[in-house]
C-alpha cells in the first residue's frame, strides 16, 4: 500500500469514528458515544471540563435523559490533519438539533476540534473541544 492510500484508509477509518460518535447521539446512546474513546480522554466545553471517558459518559448519559432527550447533531468535517502517523485532529462545525427543528441556529453552532490517536491499530477519540463559531462582535 501506498503512502497516499495509506493516509486516504485512516482518514476513512477517523471519519468512522466521528461518525459512530453522531450515530450514538443521533440515538441518545451515552455508552455508544464513548465506545471509541480512550480511557483517559478529555472533554473541553465551554463552561465544563471532563477529564475521563467514564466522566465524559456519564454527563453524556444525564443530558440524554433530560435537556438532549430527542435531540440529534449536525456536523460538517472542515479538515483532517496527520500529526505524525498514530496521530491526527480533525476541525468540525457541528450543531445541535432539538426535536422539531430542522436548522440549528447560527447562535448553537460551534467549531470542534478533535485529537484522535492510533492505538493496537485502531483510531481512537483522545480528546475533545468545541467553541462557538459565532461571536457577537462590539
Amino acid at each position: 500500500m501506498t503512502a497516499n492510500q495509506t493516509r486516504a484508509a485512516d482518514e476513512t477509518a477517523i471519519l468512522k469514528v466521528l461518525k459512530g460518535v453522531y450515530e450514538a447521539w443521533n440515538a441518545n446512546d451515552a455508552d455508544a458515544f464513548v465506545a471509541e474513546y480512550t480511557e483517559d480522554a478529555s472533554a473541553i466545553l465551554p463552561g465544563s471540563y471532563r477529564k475521563s471517558r467514564d466522566e465524559i459518559r456519564a454527563s453524556m448519559e444525564v443530558g440524554f435523559s433530560s435537556f438532549l432527550k430527542g435531540s440529534t447533531t449536525t456536523d460538517k468535517v472542515l479538515n483532517v490533519r496527520f500529526i505524525n502517523d498514530d496521530a491526527a485532529v480533525v476541525v468540525s462545525e457541528t450543531g445541535v438539533l432539538f426535536p422539531g427543528e430542522t436548522e440549528v441556529p447560527d447562535e448553537r453552532l460551534v467549531i470542534a476540534t478533535w485529537v484522535l490517536t492510533r492505538q493496537d491499530g485502531s483510531w481512537l477519540l483522545a480528546a475533545y473541544q468545541n467553541s462557538p463559531s459565532v461571536m457577537s462582535m462590539p
